[in-house]
């Protein structure tokens, strides 16, 4: 699901449900808590413009200061991932995902009190947490997959959708099929997200973020085990041929 190399149409599917079902429960509790988004910066860099020109400097300043920790959690995935594939290491996704859970569950802890006293921190870090998965699923797919925001993935699903009255070649047909399943995926998997968020902050409050944790670590147990599987394979077809 993680690798980076020889991706297949399944490995994009699995890494699109799994992080947009997070980044789907990460914007709707944000939401409901501090009512700011927290997946995406569009919306904040137009409120920055907004205060900037009402010249309300200060609180042009907090809307800058959410864009650029989504920009600086991008910086930090990227610059992980590529320092650790440097070394050859196999499992260079390891270490930004695990520093995403880590805010997750850091947030899910300190969320009542921060919202109370310093809702914008909790903004950051979240903001910050996506930042740094986006980056993350664009660096392993190659740009195809996107989790944390929908306007990118309805402009390019609207695209395909009217290049099915056009493509014809049985090749052409088949790319663009997989790449409207893929898309579908994301939206389906942070729509669900979204209302498994929404349901979970209605009963638990921000230790709804807990969850989106534990869905990201499940995901590396599970890439985990089956990279072993693939290994223990191969070891076992390379010694019949013998």
């Amino acid at each position: 699901m993680f690798r980076r190399k020889n991706r297949t149409l399944q490995h994009n599917l699995r890494l699109a449900s799994v992080l947009s079902f997070v980044a789907g429960m990460v914007n709707v509790a944000g939401f409901l808590a501090v009512h700011r988004l927290t997946t995406n910066v569009t919306g904040h860099f137009a409120f920055f413009t907004e205060e900037v020109f009402k010249l309300n400097f200060s609180l042009s300043f907090i809307f800058l200061l959410y864009v650029l920790f989504f920009l600086f959690g991008a910086f930090v995935s990227s610059y992980l991932i590529e320092l650790i594939s440097k070394r050859r290491i196999d499992f260079e996704y390891v270490i930004p995902i695990l520093i995403e859970v880590a805010i997750l569950f850091l947030a899910a802890i300190l969320g009542n009190e921060l919202v109370e006293k310093s809702p914008n921190i909790l903004v950051c870090l979240l903001l910050f947490s996506m930042g740094l998965q986006n980056s993350l699923v664009t660096t392993i797919s190659g740009a195809i997959v996107r989790t944390t925001h929908l306007t990118g993935l309805f402009t390019d699903l609207g695209i395909e959708l009217s290049q099915l009255f056009f493509y014809k070649k049985k090749e052409q047909k088949r790319k663009l099929h997989a790449s409207i399943r893929l898309r579908l995926t994301i939206i389906s998997f942070f729509f669900i997200g979204g209302v498994v968020g929404g349901v979970f902050y209605a009963l638990i409050d921000l230790y709804t973020l807990f969850f989106g944790g534990i869905v990201l670590l499940l995901g590396l147990t599970f890439d985990y085990f089956k990279y072993k599987a693939i290994l223990m394979k191969r070891k076992y077809l390379y010694k019949n041929k013998k």
